[in-house]
């Protein structure tokens, strides 16, 4: 049996059910131990210096107040030792990116099983960058992507559910904007790809590796 001290890990997660499970999981570990769980960021940061977090499990979407993204921030200013796993029913890649920026280490999903949770916080303790199979994918689309896209991150998105053959009611349920926004979007696409119709966007945009 090691010697060695549990890890201690914090939770961020407003759902009290998903907060008292992810708890369970941790604390049936011998090697982590949950040392809190908070509803939201700002009484988490309140608490830091006491909590001494070695590992914060973050949910993305935190109802009212901070959002994961600013909170990881502020931990990571704060706390810059502390590793921070967001924690997401979102596999959205504008979001995975600025998560990644604020100084997360990993992205799970909340669909996670038991396995996969102890088997993100055991890697981030060895230096990895624990993500779901899914959104790993999405970034080493992302790095496959043309460097000289004339598109922007929001547009490159938005060409992509077009090709999944969403439609724009779709599009802006997806990425949470008016059916106004969207349709702006695709027309500046189509006038920066120089194309008419969702079918030659697509080829161009598959032509030109810009999805």
């Amino acid at each position: 049996m090691s010697s060695e001290p549990k890890k201690r890990v914090l939770i961020i997660e407003d759902d009290p059910e998903i907060r008292s499970s992810f708890t369970m999981i941790v604390d049936s570990s011998q090697k982590f131990t949950v040392v809190n769980g908070y509803s939201n960021c700002e009484d988490a940061i309140k608490h830091l210096h006491s909590d001494k977090p070695d590992i914060v499990l973050m949910d993305v979407e935190l109802a009212g107040g901070m959002n994961g993204i600013k909170g990881t921030k502020i931990i990571k200013e704060k706390s810059p030792s502390s590793d921070i796993i967001m924690v997401t029913v979102y596999e959205d890649s504008e979001m995975v990116y600025e998560a990644l920026k604020s100084g997360a280490s990993g992205y799970i999903t909340k669909s996670a099983n038991y396995m996969e949770l102890l088997s993100a916080l055991d890697e981030i303790t060895k230096g990895g960058a624990p993500m779901s199979s899914k959104i790993a994918r999405m970034v080493i689309d992302n790095f496959h992507l043309n460097p000289n896209t004339p598109l922007t991150k929001r547009e490159t998105e938005i060409l992509q559910l077009i090709s999944e053959g969403k439609t724009y009611t779709q599009i802006s349920e997806e990425l949470f904007i008016s059916k106004e926004t969207s349709k702006t979007h695709i027309k500046n696409i189509y006038s920066k790809l120089q194309v008419r119709s969702k079918s030659e966007a697509i080829a161009k945009a598959n032509q030109d590796k810009l999805i």
